[in-house]
């Protein structure tokens, strides 16, 4: 009996580590739709693609099979919600430039920053890495960058306001969630308005805050899935080591109120996968007027 569990659990082990292995190496396509009155503005559905927590990852020569990905969905904004690169010395964001300057010729690209980017700006004497040259590379082939600022661009005739919120950095402190008040995003990026607001917030341990803000769509990403996704439960532990953390990949309704947590396109750290593929998301948007 116990020679059959040792062969069994040994066969577990294998998959496990071959399914790592897989999910390591590719990437998935995820669709949600997101119906809203505020978009009713909307004439024929618009495709939003939304991208996170690269972290220098290539898929193919010049990441092609993932910016070829990226044109087959025929997107109308592409947004990027931050973490592209690795901020630690040794890890040059040259690769990741050179794709993400690809993007304003498929269609208009707005970025808000990660944790990564900003510590590579607030903290510049303490990495070999330029966050001023990586913001000149993206500014300079046509991408709107998004620091604590907000742009509104139109689908169609409906007016869709695009937030980047960069919180203090304290907020990423590991063991133990830091207090963020309402008026700490207010005052960073303005009162939450009229117009149908996306947020790019990357920290997803702030969805209550966010959501209390007011925006109609909050994008998050930073959790890599929880590392492990289980069936039912989600992911199993944050990069703040909060288990089971709630908002850690995927869809949520909220009321009115729509979250889409990414789970990544890379990994930092600890470089494993499982059930927990990385991920394109494409956005659907529409008004209510059509159907569900």
């Amino acid at each position: 009996m116990i020679k059959i569990i040792l062969i069994i659990v040994a066969v577990f082990i294998v998959y496990c580590l071959i399914e790592m292995i897989r999910e390591l190496r590719d990437f998935r396509v995820t669709k949600y739709r997101i119906c809203s009155q505020k978009l009713n503005g909307i004439k024929r559905e618009k495709k939003i693609i939304f991208l996170s927590d690269l972290h220098n990852r290539m898929y193919g020569e010049e990441n092609e099979r993932l910016l070829e990905s990226i044109r087959n969905q025929h997107p109308d904004l592409i947004l990027i919600g931050g973490d592209m690169l690795v901020r630690k010395d040794g890890n040059s964001y040259d690769k990741t430039v050179h794709f993400l300057a690809k993007l304003p010729g498929i269609c208009p690209v707005y970025c808000a920053n990660g944790n990564h980017e900003q510590k590579l700006k607030e903290l510049p004497d303490k990495y070999e890495q330029s966050y001023e040259g990586y913001k000149k590379a993206l500014t300079a082939c046509g991408i709107h960058m998004l620091e604590n600022a907000s742009e509104t661009v139109r689908l169609d005739e409906a007016p869709v306001r695009i937030s980047g919120l960069e919180i203090p950095l304290g907020a990423y402190a590991r063991l133990g969630k830091k207090d963020l008040p309402l008026k700490e995003i207010t005052d960073r990026i303005g009162e939450h308005g009229e117009e149908y607001q996306i947020l790019l917030a990357h920290h997803p341990g702030y969805i209550q805050e966010y959501l209390e803000y007011g925006a109609d769509m909050i994008l998050s990403g930073h959790y890599h899935g929880g590392v492990m996704q289980l069936p039912g439960i989600g992911g199993v532990i944050s990069p703040d080591f909060t288990l089971f953390p709630k908002y850690s990949g995927g869809i949520y309704r909220e009321g009115a109120q729509t979250v889409v947590v990414s789970r990544g396109l890379g990994t930092h750290s600890v470089p494993v996968r499982l059930w927990n593929w990385p991920e394109l998301i494409v956005l659907e948007l529409s008004g209510t007027s059509e159907e569900m």
